[in-house]
């Protein structure tokens, strides 16, 4: 049945999922715009100003209590402006408040709540506030009402602390670094750090809570490449084992929840990111490769089958994320229809089981299994639950190795492993009945980007040409909708684009047109990659301090202009940038590309040098550049089978600094390529064979024709990998 709305605000007509989330609340919402600091200035007002995104559990909990609450919303209609944005959409927005946010408190998160002068400038922040006063934070109620005090009697203060505030975060990006090198002594200081910080017992880094932070795991493999440490590699094993084990990952239905509450993966946060998989089945791909452990690899074929069936649009853009919040189904399911519409949301309520439960949709013999390799326990299994939500359910997180439940049940491995598949899809059907959690189906070309190249990279490495032709049709929809006039929108949704790219979305964009050239040798790859570059290069870089600018340099005007390098829950867009030149460099021999990486290294090297650790894919590129790199040149000739069986054996194994470009017989390919990668011209066919040339750092061994060359001439790059 249809509910009447009880009110409407201006975010009505916003295609944001958490815009329109906002849209019946009582407080008078205005989008991020001119109207609404122009009615602060004209109502001499405060801006409040409120920062979040759809599957935010915490942003959820403060608009049920205080932005449905009517008595709260007239404090904040009535003495502010208050403004809404979501964080996805705008991460320029964000940033910049984050980072005043984190200046005033030296804390931040979501949701973000910020209050401004009517010209921007932030004087008062916080994240999430009660409505009133608990767990020692102050109410929301207390600090509007003493916010709007000082506003009336002390503004002379109030503009006082927006200047400084304003100063302050504009100093930490003016100058990014200093003019110091870096050398390869970073990377071992950055591994020596990653060791004071690992979990022995249980994987990770840190106690709790624990987050997948896959580029810190991929900064290891390289180490360990470079070095041969096996400490580095045993750290990745521990730690991906682990998370794959715990409640962390989706043993039902594949993907991985956004992280573990607790020290052993076990109690997670129940929301799925986009960026959390494309990253993650990154990771876990090169563990595969070097381990050719086939877990790591169902891991990865899991998480392409879960976004492929429940995170992609009919077009082909995947959609940003699922909610951690749902409904009870056992209270859904108990209550009228009238009744529903008052139900609110549960964390991880979609994917908790009572024990009774799962007994009835199994037979006995499949619960017996299930239950003993699940950790199924009749008053719940989620002991370390922090804010004990989750009481008498029980998370699906595994308690016992293939092997040592069949073992406990005197049966045989394959045994278990089909009863456990058969429960597995007994209860998806069930689950799938239930009410489902929000999913926002907007769709972000950086995050897009990143997928994009897992799947290329990951479908090749399993010869699996499902995905890289996913990759393929996500690439084409970018460039067809999420293109105009030469520059690339942030956001799609509902036939709608808009919002300026940021540097994140060339930069991951690029990066995934660069591993779709690399598995399919289609040109227009690496033609649009390099032209991309060039806008960017156009677009974001800081001729005087070195480094790319978040935003365009026509893009709209904040209070400053943020420069971010610190690999956080993604990668910065100045890693993946820096990841691109030095593909580009390596590809095209252009000495500007290495130039501009060069400037980049020299501009972080003071956060490089004094805290590796925070900048784990920076270091990569920075292993990338220190080198041995490789570049492989496939040349065609009259047995390009030869080409295919060699191109393959380069996915199967870990060579992470490597370029391949492909020299195709047809003139017209052959031309376009040359125009981009010119070196490619002298790489002949030997007496019309197909042949292979393998460079390290532009200086190259002899072409090889056959099976046998070719593995002798890699396998200088395989030594470690052995």
């Amino acid at each position: 049945m249809s509910v009447e709305k009880k009110f409407t605000n201006r975010l009505t007509h916003e295609k944001s999922p958490y815009l329109l989330q906002h849209a019946d609340n009582p407080v008078d919402w205005y989008p991020w715009g001119e109207e609404a600091f122009a009615r602060a200035a004209k109502e001499d007002k405060p801006v409040f100003l409120s920062i979040g995104y759809s599957t935010c559990h915490w942003c959820h909990v403060m608009e049920h209590e205080s932005f449905e609450d009517q008595a709260i919303a007239k404090i904040i209609n009535e003495n502010f402006i208050a403004v809404k944005v979501d964080r996805e959409e705008r991460p320029d927005i964000d940033g910049v408040y984050m980072a005043a946010v984190m200046s005033m408190t030296g804390r931040g998160g979501w949701p973000l709540t910020v209050v401004l002068t009517p010209d921007k400038k932030p004087f008062f922040g916080g994240t999430y506030f009660p409505p009133v006063a608990k767990w020692g934070a102050p109410g929301l109620v207390d600090v509007l009402h003493s916010l709007t005090e000082n506003w009336q009697n002390n503004r002379h203060g109030i503009q006082a602390s927006s200047e400084n505030i304003t100063q302050v975060v504009m100093q930490g990006v003016a100058k990014s670094g200093s003019e110091e090198m870096l050398d390869a002594s970073v990377l071992e200081r950055a591994f020596n750090q990653y060791r004071q910080h690992f979990d022995e017992e249980y994987g990770g880094f840190g106690m709790e809570p624990k987050f997948p932070s896959s580029h810190n795991m991929s900064f290891l493999l390289r180490y360990w490449y470079r070095t041969g440490d096996k400490e580095a590699l045993e750290m990745v094993d521990a730690t991906l084992t682990q998370m794959a084990r715990g409640g962390m990952y989706d043993h039902i239905r594949g993907g991985f929840h956004r992280y573990a509450t607790d020290r052993y993966w076990q109690i997670p946060h129940f929301e799925k990111m986009l960026y959390d998989q494309a990253m993650l089945a990154w990771t876990y791909t090169e563990m595969y490769q070097i381990t050719k452990n086939p877990e790591y690899m169902r891991v990865v074929d899991e998480i392409f089958s879960y976004v492929l069936e429940d995170m992609t649009g009919a077009e082909g853009g995947f959609y940003s994320a699922e909610d951690a919040d749902s409904l009870d189904p056992d209270e859904y399911a108990a209550m009228s229809v009238d009744t529903k519409q008052s139900l609110h949301k549960k964390e991880g309520a979609f994917y908790l089981w009572r024990y009774d439960e799962i007994q009835t949709i199994l037979t006995d013999e499949e619960f017996d299994v299930f239950a003993a390799y699940y950790a199924i326990k009749k008053d719940g299994n989620a002991h370390t639950d922090p804010h004990q939500e989750f009481t008498g359910k029980n998370i699906i997180f595994t308690e016992r190795s293939l092997q040592q439940t069949a073992k406990l049940k005197n049966k045989v491995v394959d045994e278990v492993d089909q009863m456990l598949k058969s429960a597995n899809q007994k209860l998806l059907k069930v689950r799938n009945e239930r009410p489902r959690p929000h999913l926002d189906d907007k769709v972000l070309v950086d995050w897009n980007g990143l997928m994009i190249g897992s799947l290329a990279y990951g479908g090749k490495v399993m010869n699996q040409a499902k995905y890289i032709d996913a990759a393929e049709k996500a690439a084409a929809f970018i460039i067809k909708e999420m293109i105009k006039d030469g520059r690339l929108y942030h956001r799609y949704r509902d036939g709608s684009v808009d919002v300026t790219g940021t540097i994140e979305d060339y930069a991951f964009f690029i990066h995934g047109l660069l591993g779709l050239y690399e598995v399919t040798f289609n040109i227009d790859y690496l033609e649009r990659a390099r032209d991309l570059t060039e806008i960017m290069i156009d677009l974001f870089w800081d001729e005087r301090e070195g480094g790319f600018y978040f935003t365009a340099d026509d893009a709209e005007k904040l209070i400053f202009r943020q420069k971010e390098i610190y690999d956080g829950a993604i990668p910065s867009g100045n890693s993946i940038a820096a990841l691109d030149l030095i593909r580009l460099a390596h590809i095209t021999l252009d000495p500007k590309y290495d130039q501009y990486l060069q400037r980049l290294f020299t501009t972080f090297s003071d956060a490089l040098n004094k805290h590796p650790i925070g900048y784990a894919q920076m270091l990569s590129v920075f292993d990338f550049a220190v080198g041995p790199a490789a570049e492989i040149v496939l040349t065609e000739g009259k047995n390009p089978e030869f080409l295919a069986r060699s191109h393959q054996t380069l996915f199967a194994a870990f060579i992470p600094n490597k370029v391949i470009v492909r020299r195709n017989k047809d003139k017209q390919d052959l031309n376009r390529v040359v125009a981009i990668a010119p070196f490619v011209k002298e790489q002949e066919p030997v007496e019309n064979q197909s042949t292979i040339y393998v460079c390290e750092n532009h200086v190259c061994k002899l072409p090889v024709v056959d099976e046998e060359g070719f593995h002798k001439v890699i396998q200088p790059l395989l030594k470690q990998t052995q």
